[in-house]
């Protein structure tokens, strides 16, 4: 049914812009620009590279970078570590910035510093990274001063060293865990034969802990020339000129250390025969296969080249697709599957393949991973696969044309990275949309099936079996190997078989509904009640020009269940999403969107059930549809359905119980909410009472009337278009004759928790590989009703703050930890618009066991500190200035407004009018910010915490279980047990002595 408009309409016209767009000329031979697009691109006299692009998403901000061409590949052996050292010790002193100055001028300005956030180092390269506001013309100038300072002021002193050696230590025993292993191992058997095998960027525990000021000033002095930079600037900028010039007065008088090296090129060895490994990991989240074909990276020049990379593309989406058929059929030989490729290492891009599979399966999944790829050999693609793959390829590229103009500033940044480190073209969005809308018609299925030919495994081959426990041999994955490439060769693997897809998702039109309608313009929101009872509220933006999200919620969910069907309904949406919740199967479903960008999601919370979607505006019918559906749809389980969920959720469950976090969370639960069954784990012997028809009998349930629902709706949308589809698919929805799960949400029942009354300290020990420890302090809050508006706001500037000053101390005083955070749980309150809030406010790090307590202590002791004397009025303006500009930046985001909206429908005020609700906690933000001082500050902190906070918290402390010989050397040096063991040789001397008695 086309239900488009007139050709006035400004969605034809957007949807015409990239219809209309002119095809190139092709020639294959054609370079394409070692210019990059949009940027005033540039080499300073000292040898820095330059690139300034003006854009104005998100506004009033911009994206630097300083990328260095420096990696660990370049390190030596006693200087192992020392690339991500110097990373670490750019942030602490530089030669004009002392004592983390740089982190707290950051933080004054509202661009937040954090882990992971502002640098990374690779084998190959440093990049450093801000985001910075620009709307006073001093802050843009003083950022790229401090990249300016990065390049060539660095300050290494024994005393900048050893205060930064705690933070890359827990970093580097961060990274120790069971993914971390698994990736390790499998990086060593992937590059063996090259120095890059043995430079891992973090390095070695002995470097870290004892490398000299003077090696790593060496390293630092070496490799970081201006003619190995460059510094990126992509903003919110009135001119690139203005920038460019900052650039040469920060960057233009710099000079480099010492006289420019070579930067040597390492080769990674290609080998026929497959390296087979089988990687043991007791703390694997499950039991996986991976397999990585290895080839020398193509560098990409010409227009044939990006043809090339077109195929290439074509091929992983047409496999991936199979794939995901695959995992739905009965037996999978799979959970999940993908194969994807990737530069690793400057040298080598990795073509590679890896599925999820139940324990002792990986012979299973390697058997059918193999088979697939040998029938794209054999076989190819049908013509339905690659239409389908060509469908998604040109909605994708035409939904980065359309917002060509809205590119995150971030974005465009990376892309200008990836051109100075990787020499890869920009080229621009407008010249890659006209090149794909040339050539992906032409694109043909033999030679998308072409590519199989980079996963054979005599093309540089590693094959990598993960199990928990040891089940599959090297001999077993090599006879696999060998079975399928036998059956390739004789010819004897089979054709496809595809299924037959339905071509519409609604076969019979519903009957559009009546609607009231209202206007909010103080938000820009119009409502509509439906004739069903539905409410649905939508807001027109133009943040994204591809971009339309919703969410569905109405009250009562699994709170109001007896605990004796808890289990089984709370997986209703993971058995129910299994079987198809829209009238077919998911694997049929993926063929019947494709070209079509259109997600929707459920999910059954304690107090609400939900509906969730991410549409183009163009496919908001077809999303609308799928709710539509999901109202229809009576999910009936079948035994296979049924057989294939359990084992997925047997295998979660089992991976979680071989974590060793798993054990400290649930301990944490268990004591700050009670051992409620809501909050309780789920064991296997729960799982094996769940009943999948009583889950999917509640999930019919939940999604079945349409009266009980509000729905938002924030994006691109055009009234005309959009108001008709919703009155049809929306409206339409048929409204049963006696209310289902209709509930009044003053009346829901409260989930039942209850926070200590008093001080716990406890140590959780669980077995480990390695050992890690992680921390978590908690303290009870409680939100008085009459001033809860004001309060929720007060508790949201209080957790950063905690935020803020834990880092301060526990990182930058005492060096000691790599990163910390605050969160704040309120979620187990029932939505009432009455009555007081519970929760409660953590505080959450890893370090080193041995210092655990003594971090807990001076937590706790800065805490009380604030409690009692305040926080400064530069620690209030660095919290202002960072809520301020997350506030500037979401009001640019359709994710926030909708989030936004959703949170005044369900506010405590909420009476109806939903603009009058938004007004009111927006100016509760405002009126808290203004009283937001030091003095305010405390006060609401001895209100909102207990008072003083070490009368009333809970901390839970993962450490390693110790071996059975620590426990033997524990008792031996412990003086009461030594003492016990010297009371039991007396009495037991004493007994044998009577015995020899006795028996003369």
């Amino acid at each position: 049914m086309d239900l488009l408009p007139a050709e006035t309409s400004s969605e034809i016209v957007k949807k015409h812009r990239f219809r209309s767009l002119k095809m190139v000329d092709l020639n294959y031979e054609q370079l394409l620009s070692d210019v990059p697009y949009g940027a005033d691109y540039g080499t300073l006299d000292n040898g820095l590279s330059y690139y300034v692009r003006l854009n104005s998403k998100p506004k009033m901000r911009a994206a630097l970078a300083l990328a260095v061409k420096v990696g660990s590949v370049l390190e030596e052996e006693e200087e192992r570590g020392v690339a991500h050292i110097v990373e670490h010790l750019a942030f602490s002193a530089t030669k004009k910035y002392t004592n983390h100055d740089i982190v707290k001028f950051l933080e004054s300005i509202g661009a937040e510093f954090g882990a992971c956030q502002n640098a990374v180092t690779s084998a190959d390269e440093t990049v450093y990274e801000l985001f910075v506001p620009v709307d006073k013309p001093e802050l843009l100038s003083q950022a790229i001063s401090v990249l300016a300072e990065f390049s060539s002021e660095i300050r290494v002193s024994a005393e900048d060293l050893e205060k930064e050696r705690g933070a890359v230590m827990e970093e580097y025993r961060a990274n120790r865990n069971a993914n971390g292993r698994m990736q390790d191992a499998h990086w060593l058997l992937m590059m063996e034969g090259s120095k890059y095998a043995d430079r891992l960027p973090i390095g070695l525990e002995k470097v870290i802990r004892t490398v000299s000021p003077e090696i790593v000033k060496r390293f630092y002095t070496k490799w970081y020339n201006l003619q190995n930079m460059a510094v990126i600037a992509v903003g919110d900028f009135s001119d690139t000129k203005s920038v460019v010039d900052l650039i040469k007065t920060h960057f233009g008088s710099k000079v480099s250390a010492t006289d420019y090296v070579d930067i040597p090129r390492f080769l990674v060895p290609s080998h026929e025969e497959p390296r087979i490994s089988c990687f043991v990991e007791s703390e694997a989240a499950g039991s996986a296969v991976m397999i990585s074909c290895k080839s020398p990276v193509i560098e990409l020049r010409t227009v044939k080249d990006y043809r090339d990379l077109l195929v290439e593309a074509m091929f992983y989406n047409a496999m991936n697709q199979r794939f995901f058929k695959i995992s739905r059929k009965k037996d999978p030989p799979y959970f999940s599957c993908s194969v994807a490729a990737d530069v690793v290492v400057q040298p080598i891009k990795a073509y590679i393949m890896t599925s999820s599979c139940k324990e002792k399966g990986t012979l299973i999944a390697l058997e059918s991973m193999l088979t697939e790829i040998a029938r794209v050999r054999l076989h190819g693609f049908s013509e339905r696969e690659i239409s389908v793959a060509r469908a998604t390829m040109m909605s994708e590229i035409e939904s980065a044309y359309l917002e060509r103009d809205q590119v995150q500033s971030t974005s465009l940044r990376e892309e200008y990275l990836h051109h100075f480190l990787r020499k890869e073209p920009v080229v621009g969005i407008e010249y890659e949309a006209q090149l794909q809308k040339t050539i992906l018609p032409h694109i043909s299925a033999s030679e998308v099936s072409k590519y199989s030919e980079n996963f054979r495994t005599t093309h540089s081959c590693v094959i990598k079996a993960i199990e928990p426990r040891a089940a599959a041999t090297v001999d077993n994955l090599k006879t696999v190997v060998l079975k399928i490439n036998s059956l390739e060769d004789d010819g004897i693997i089979s054709p496809w078989d595809e299924d037959h897809i339905p071509e519409e998702i609604v076969t019979i039109k519903p009957n559009p509904g009546v609607v009231q309608e209202s206007e909010y313009s103080n938000i820009g929101a119009t409502e509509l009640i439906l004739s069903n009872g539905m409410r649905v509220c939508y807001k027109c933006t133009d943040f994204l020009e591809d971009q339309v999200l919703f969410t569905g919620y109405a009250y009562g969910g699994l709170s109001e269940l007896p605990e004796s069907e808890y289990i089984s309904c709370s997986m209703g949406s993971t058995i129910a999403g299994e079987i198809g919740i829209f009238g077919y199967r998911p694997s049929m479903l993926l063929d019947m969107l494709a070209g079509k960008r259109a997600e929707i999601g459920t999910k059954l919370g304690a107090y609400m059930r939900t509906f969730y979607g991410d549409c183009s505006p163009t496919d908001l019918e077809t999303a609308l549809q799928l709710v539509y559906q999901l109202f229809a749809t009576e999910v009936v389980p079948g035994e296979e359905d049924i057989k294939i969920v359990m084992q997925m959720s047997e295998e979660s469950i089992n991976a979680q119980e071989r974590d060793p976090y798993t054990v400290f969370a649930n301990r944490v639960r268990e004591l700050n909410y009670g051992n409620s069954y809501f909050f309780r784990p789920t064991r296997i012997s729960d799982l094996r009472k769940v009943d999948p028809f009583k889950a999917c009998e509640y999930f019919n349930k939940c999604f079945k009337d349409p009266s009980t629902f509000t729905v938002v709706i924030v994006g691109n949308i055009e009234p005309t278009i959009a108001r008709p589809l919703i009155l049809q698919y929306l409206g339409g929805i048929p409204r049963p004759s006696e209310p289902i799960l209709k509930y009044n949400r003053d009346d829901l029942k409260g989930l039942p928790f209850t926070f200590p009354t008093t001080i716990i300290r406890e140590v959780v020990r669980s077995p480990m590989v390695e050992a890690q420890c992680s921390v978590q302090l908690c303290f009870p809050v409680e939100l008085k009703n009459e001033k809860m508006m004001e309060d929720v706001h007060f508790v949201g500037f209080l957790s950063k703050l905690i935020e803020a000053k834990i880092i301060q101390v526990l990182r930058f005083k005492h060096g000691q930890i790599y990163s910390a955070g605050v969160s704040v749980f309120l979620g187990g309150n029932k939505p009432s618009r009455v009555g007081n809030a519970r929760g409660d406010i953590s505080v959450n790090f890893s370090c080193d066991p041995d210092v655990a307590l003594a971090l807990v202590d001076l937590s706790l002791d800065e805490i009380l500190r604030l409690q009692e004397e305040g926080p400064s009025d530069a620690d209030i303006s660095t919290v202002l200035e960072i809520e301020q500009r997350a506030h500037e930046n979401g009001l640019q985001e359709n994710y926030w407004w909708l989030d936004r909206i959703l949170h005044s429908y369900q506010s405590r005020i909420y009476s109806g009018d939903v603009g009058s609700s938004f007004t009111i906690q927006d100016d509760s933000r405002s009126d808290v910010r203004k009283m937001l001082t030091p003095s305010t500050a405390r006060q609401a902190l001895e209100k909102i915490l207990p008072f003083p906070c070490k009368k009333q918290y809970t901390v839970v402390i993962l450490m390693p279980q110790d071996s059975r010989f620590q426990l033997l050397m524990s008792m031996v040096t412990n003086a009461k047990v030594q003492f016990g063991c010297a009371g039991l040789i007396v009495l037991a001397f004493c007994i044998w002595r009577y015995s020899r008695t006795s028996s003369k």
